[in-house]
């Protein structure tokens, strides 16, 4: 064989090899996926965050098999550099027409640019991000259910419809369950006339995430559509229908970026998100992708959606975000575009005492938790290159001066070894100067709930500042600065000690000894932040977070683990 003639052979081979790792991924990406059924039926918890973790994990370990598998096929050859190009066409031929190819392209690259330790990109090896097409353009429909709602008796269409979605365990009432989706579909679509509901369709794969599993599709009327999710819990008693969303607000927060990601055994993934964009137009197809548990391929069409926009807007400067500079890390954005970019500062002031791998392990912490609606998702992104032209002067000193360990000058251009990505959201503090009194109390109230939400979990946040804090643009509070972030069971909850004299009770430190981990929840308001107004409303609302008492029986809880159930949405959507 010529070498020309083994070379293509070997390029063809290694083609393969990547195209085989994917597949292997993606098979196990199912296999995990498909565990959720059991764990719902069998209201086995503990067992499905162990699996949502193992299936985080998945990717870097299937990247890591196939990378080891390229080696053993390039030993003893020359430059593999060389041969890539040839590598890229086999690989694009192989799956062309697939509908899940730009997944396929996503695990090419993470081995291509591992393989080649490649900073910054080089297209004639790699599938060029911007190239990547979008999701839009594939008609393939997902495969659903659909069903005929008749006028004269709308539960039966909903009784047929829980027949088809059956579990091993039966449903506690389904002909109740099914009477009361039509009454509050009935109640929820009135404006669309006397006989609202037309069809439902619904995808035949059934979502599961933390103690819910969930129907997910649309309700038709005459002459327009909605969103409709179906919420189902089992209680032990059997499975029941606990909520029917059908608002794009309700549905949008369903699949939020402060939430963990759905367990969906989807067959193909790309088509699916053509149809939940179809009832979620507003939301990015990146968080789409990532909320199905792609996170590689939502940082791919996360990165391919901001750049194409960059780009559009030559104008614009890369600025410092809104809100109150942190001492970790540094945060910029685009005003047009709605993300941050946070880099951890080379040095921390004091009282922070963490290194830059605390900070590191801080979010990939976060990256694995049940983030139950309060915890913002923060994606880490390598070697992004930016013009230098395009940073406002005063951001780009503070980078290069104080980021110095992430952030590097490359001729014309700046490149970033490591930064966060998230979802920008409005800075609390700043979001309570704004409102009216109202929206400020509900914001207030909001904010202490979402620190109990997450105690609940048993997640500490540490530093309850609000600027620590963001709202949703439908108000809601998150939280999304983990420098400080640590388990509830890590932290030695105490009451504050009773002075003994006056110079106790006079003096400017603790009087008294204050291990790294002690935590006083009688100090809380004095560390909020809050108007004195609000604070008192959150003092009457929530004693409880007050009560080192309440924080150790939390403790005393999940070392049994017990976790308290959270909902995803508020009590007034939940059926009667």
């Amino acid at each position: 064989m010529t070498e020309s003639a083994s070379d293509s052979a070997l390029a063809a081979s290694l083609a393969s090899c990547i195209a085989q790792g994917f597949e292997d991924y993606h098979h196990g990406f199912a296999q995990i996926s498909r565990r959720a059924r059991e764990r719902f039926q069998h209201r086995d918890w503990a067992a499905a965050k162990t699996d949502a973790v193992a299936r985080i994990e998945l990717y870097d370990l299937s990247v890591g098999q196939c990378r080891t598998r390229l080696q053993q096929l390039l030993s003893g050859t020359g430059d593999a550099r060389l041969l890539w190009p040839q590598v890229k066409r086999d690989f694009a031929a192989l799956i062309d027409g697939r509908i899940d190819g730009e997944l396929y392209k996503t695990f090419y690259n993470t081995l291509t640019r591992r393989l080649f330790a490649t900073h910054g990109v080089d297209d004639s090896i790699e599938f060029m991000a911007l190239d990547i097409e979008p999701s839009d353009a594939i008609t393939h429909p997902v495969a659903r259910h659909v069903y005929a709602v008749s006028e004269a008796r709308p539960a039966e269409a909903f009784s047929r419809l829980l027949a088809d979605f059956a579990f091993d365990v039966p449903y506690q009432h389904q002909l109740r369950c099914a009477a009361a989706i039509a009454v509050r579909l009935q109640d929820d679509l009135a404006a669309w006339g006397p006989y609202p509901v037309r069809a439902i369709e619904l995808l035949q794969t059934v979502f599961y995430r933390e103690r819910r599993a969930y129907l997910v599709g649309r309700v038709f009327g005459e002459h327009r559509f909605s969103p409709c999710v179906i919420a189902l819990v089992n209680d032990g008693d059997g499975i029941r229908v606990e909520a029917v969303l059908s608002r794009r607000r309700d549905v949008a927060h369903l699949f939020g970026v402060s939430r963990s990601y759905f367990q969906a055994d989807l067959p193909t993934v790309a088509d699916a998100v053509v149809f939940l964009r179809s009832i979620l137009p507003g939301k990015p197809v990146d968080e789409i992708y990532t909320v199905l548990g792609r996170a590689k391929q939502g940082k791919t069409e996360r990165y391919r959606t901001f750049f194409s926009h960059f780009q559009q807007h030559p104008s614009e400067y890369l600025v410092h975000a809104e809100g109150t500079p942190g001492m970790v890390m540094a945060v910029f954005t685009l005003p047009s575009y709605p993300l941050v970019f946070k880099l951890i500062r080379d040095r921390f002031a004091w009282p922070k005492t963490m290194s830059r791998q605390d900070v590191a392990d801080k979010y990939a912490l976060v990256f694995n938790l049940d983030r139950i609606g309060r915890l913002l998702d923060a994606q880490p992104y390598r070697h992004l290159r930016f013009p230098a032209s395009r940073f406002a002067p005063a951001l780009l000193d503070e980078l290069l001066n104080q980021c110095s360990q992430s952030v590097q000058r490359d001729g014309e251009d700046v490149v970033i070894t490591l930064c966060y990505v998230q979802r920008r959201f409005r800075p609390l503090n700043l979001y309570l100067r704004e409102q009216g009194t109202d929206a400020a109390r509900a914001a207030a109230l909001d904010y202490a709930q979402a620190i109990r939400d997450m105690a609940c979990n048993n997640i500490f946040p540490g530093d309850m500042l609000l600027k620590n804090f963001g709202v949703s643009r439908h108000g809601r509070a998150v939280f999304y600065d983990y420098d400080e972030l640590c388990l509830v069971t890590d932290c030695n909850f105490r009451h504050w000690p009773q002075p003994r004299s006056e110079e106790e009770a006079m003096a400017a430190e603790p009087w008294f000894h204050v291990a790294p981990n002690d935590v006083f929840p009688e100090r809380f308001g004095l560390f909020m932040g809050l108007p004195q107004s609000s604070l008192e409303l959150v003092q009457e609302n929530f004693a409880e977070l007050f009560d080192p008492a309440w924080w150790q029986a939390l403790q005393a809880g999940f070392r049994k683990g017990l976790y308290q159930d959270t909902p995803p949405y508020p009590r007034t959507l939940r059926l009667a």
